[in-house]
């Protein structure tokens, strides 16, 4: 079996590294996917006739930078203590982000979890707590199970800030910025296949599931470019191992009971129609909008930052000017530098300008 294993991981690398067709682009979705390739050295073995995009797969970076705005007006206007995952601590926003807003005298709190933030809030209950909830179908299910325990608790001094986004739109947004796409392996447990059985029948948009190992990529690789050569529309699954055509079907259930779709900004995109979810108006006492009555923020991206041209694979980061100059992981400017999934991230971390370019 090892010997048959080897065998075809030998036989996808050949595929794409002795590919000899029309010029291709390939967008990987998932900031991971972006930062496995770079780490394994799958970029050094693509022709010149591959171009890997990276895609906006990574639910920091396109969190708009509005949502930083609320984000610190709860922590700054409204003595809310903020929970949130740790790479949303530094995201810029208009004036400062929560990190700056941490050393002005907020509670910023980082958590491994919604249920983390529920926790504290019933803890300390003269205290109102707000969980940022950012992420892709991966990370809603924990925010709307939150919801649901806090409802049946009758915890009060708890609640959402929500930019909880779904990637169906954006595949039918991004269609024509590549030929096909690696989708994300931790979103598709969730959705399951059937989602891109439909890209691919209703839109005519292909690609390929994939894991994190290297023959899970390049046999995702070798998978793609064959059939692009078989000039249909294709959904391929090639991580069985944990993505079924069903996926789960619990989590969009209890997704289903406590959020409903609406239209949201993406950076770099902007507003995609029934992108986003948002509390239903049974749980309208837990989304932190309405209950703290956040006004209408405005936000402007910093000058010369070109993350949202990066997202949607019109440029490479170090097209911007800013990258490695005043935008570095220590001192980010855009998003994209700033999340550890991000793709300048990756570049900056794993690519020499010598081998990216290639």
């Amino acid at each position: 079996m090892e010997e048959n294993r080897k065998s075809a991981i030998d036989r996808a690398r050949d595929i794409v590294e002795n590919y000899d067709g029309p010029d291709i682009r390939i967008m990987e979705v998932c900031g991971t996917h972006t930062h496995e390739i770079f780490r394994l050295g799958i970029r050094a073995l693509l022709p010149e006739n591959i171009q890997l995009i990276s895609g906006p797969g990574c639910p920091v970076c396109v969190t708009p930078m509005s949502f930083m705005d609320e984000a610190v007006y709860l922590a700054m206007e409204k003595n809310a203590v903020i929970c949130t995952f740790g790479d949303l601590v530094r995201v810029p926003g208009s004036e400062m982000s929560l990190w700056q807003a941490r050393a002005k005298g907020a509670q910023v709190r980082t958590v491994y979890s919604p249920l983390d933030a529920l926790e504290i809030a019933e803890k300390y209950p003269d205290r109102e707590v707000v969980f940022l909830a950012v992420g892709f179908e991966t990370t809603t299910p924990g925010a709307c199970i939150a919801v649901e325990n806090a409802a049946k608790k009758e915890i009060k001094n708890f609640s959402l800030l929500t930019a909880n986004k779904t990637m169906r739109s954006a595949y039918i947004q991004l269609r024509t910025s590549a030929d096909a796409y690696m989708y994300p392996g931790h979103v598709s447990t969730m959705t399951g296949m059937g989602v891109y059985r439909e890209l691919a029948r209703d839109y005519g948009i292909s690609g390929a599931v994939t894991g994190f190992t290297a023959s899970e990529i390049l046999t995702a690789l070798a998978t793609i470019i064959v059939k692009l050569g078989e000039g249909k529309p294709f959904a391929e699954n090639c991580y069985p191992r944990v993505v079924t055509e069903e996926g789960s079907r619990p989590s969009r259930e209890i997704v289903g009971r406590v959020m409903e779709p609406c239209d949201a900004e993406w950076r770099g995109l902007g507003v995609i129609p029934d992108s986003g979810m948002r509390l239903r108006d049974e749980f309208s006492g837990y989304d932190a909008r309405k209950k703290f009555q956040i006004p209408k923020m405005t936000a402007k991206g910093s000058p010369g930052c070109r993350c949202g041209e990066i997202l949607l694979g019109e440029i490479k980061p170090y097209d911007c000017p800013l990258y490695g100059r005043a935008c570095t992981p220590e001192h980010p400017v855009g998003a994209c530098m700033v999340s550890g999934e991000g793709t300048c991230s990756a570049y900056y971390k794993y690519g020499s300008l010598e081998l990216i370019r290639k």
